[in-house]
């Protein structure tokens, strides 16, 4: 009968073929046992996917309230039976289903989704019903180079304050074309981004470039690397 090949052991083999006797093998199997178990919690956990329902009762906000959220942040499209995940959804960890009887399309969401700060912000913004002025449009932390330049001075036709004569023409061309749009909105993004100009149909951003002074440029050559790293029409 062959011995166990763990070093020092001179215990005969569990059975013919083995290499470990009973001990060793029984120490070996229960490691493997409680490692696969741990693999399995793990992934488990990491897998937990929540529908709009779940995020809902989690955050304690109607469920009619989340989708447009997202789709505000263009994560998801509407579709006539449901909604649809964008690419930029996905990349948030979103997953496509649909339902067995009428293949209606839903989505669903990983947990880290409840702590997601663009989420997050867009949540409180409309669960306070925040009216933003002209003179404050983002927090103090991060005004940076917007707070250099003159506040919204300019009423548009719709009502928006913009910041010079050439927005004032884009937002009236934009608003005299039936096109719905926002004005200064955040990127979906960590950065503190904001365009000029959203079109939510086609998720279209529209930026002016009004000055030629260095600093204004920079922001320029920066906002760009933004919108090509998200891939943002």
């Amino acid at each position: 009968m062959e011995t166990c090949t763990v070093p020092g052991c001179n215990q005969s083999v569990s059975k013919p073929g083995h290499k470990l006797c009973y001990e060793h093998w029984k120490a070996n199997n229960l490691k493997v046992s409680n490692a696969n178990t741990s693999k399995s919690a793990t992934l488990s956990s990491s897998n937990l996917l929540l529908s709009t329902t779940k995020i809902s009762e989690q955050l304690g906000l109607s469920r009619n309230k989340i989708n447009p959220i997202l789709a505000e942040l263009g994560l998801l499209d509407k579709v006539p039976n449901g909604w649809l995940a964008t690419r930029l959804g996905l990349s948030f960890g979103a997953v496509q289903k649909h339902e067995e009887k009428n293949n209606k399309p839903y989505v669903l969401w990983p947990e880290e989704i409840l702590n997601n700060q663009i989420f997050v912000a867009e949540l409180r913004k409309t669960s306070q019903h925040e009216d933003v002025k002209p003179t404050s449009l983002e927090s103090n932390a991060s005004l940076g180079f917007r707070e250099k330049f003159q506040a919204g001075e300019y009423r548009t036709t719709d009502g928006h304050w913009v910041r010079s004569k050439a927005e004032l023409a884009i937002d009236n061309w934009l608003y005299m074309a039936d096109i719905v749009h926002a004005y200064e909105r955040k990127l979906p993004v960590e950065e503190e981004v904001f365009c000029d100009f959203y079109i939510p149909s086609g998720k279209v951003y529209i930026e002016y470039w009004g000055y030629e002074k260095e600093e204004y440029l920079s922001r320029k050559r920066e906002k760009q690397r933004i919108y090509q790293k998200y891939e943002f029409n």
